[in-house]
């Protein structure tokens, strides 16, 4: 939980794309961003076939970069490790950026 809560902390300071305006834009955002930075930590093949994957890739290689300098731990990590700790992110970001979020525009149907 700790180094779910120490990932997240980083993700909340350095990256904007979990605060996009919209309920569906943030989580298409964190499903695709952390997905994609999973993929690259665990050294996976990656298909970029469509923009919104491109961009994924985008923000993710930045993030997995970040991550990796900033917290030494995550070598000790085997791919099913960061995968469990990718998945925590993952839920710990939709619960605060969505779920427990009081921006009432967010769900707005008007837009």
């Amino acid at each position: 939980m700790k180094k779910i809560e120490e990932v997240t902390a980083l993700i909340q300071k350095q990256c904007l794309w979990q605060f996009f305006s919209r309920s569906w834009d943030r989580e298409e955002n964190i499903e695709g961003i952390m997905t994609m930075t999973g993929k690259i930590l665990n050294g996976d093949k990656i298909n970029l076939v469509t923009p919104a994957d491109k961009a994924f890739y985008s923000d993710a290689k930045f993030l997995a970069a970040e991550i990796q300098k900033k917290m030494p731990w995550l070598f000790e990590l085997d791919k099913s490790g960061v995968l469990e700790l990718i998945e925590g992110v993952k839920e710990r970001l939709l619960y605060i950026a969505v779920k427990k979020s009081r921006n009432c525009e967010l769900n707005l149907s008007n837009y």
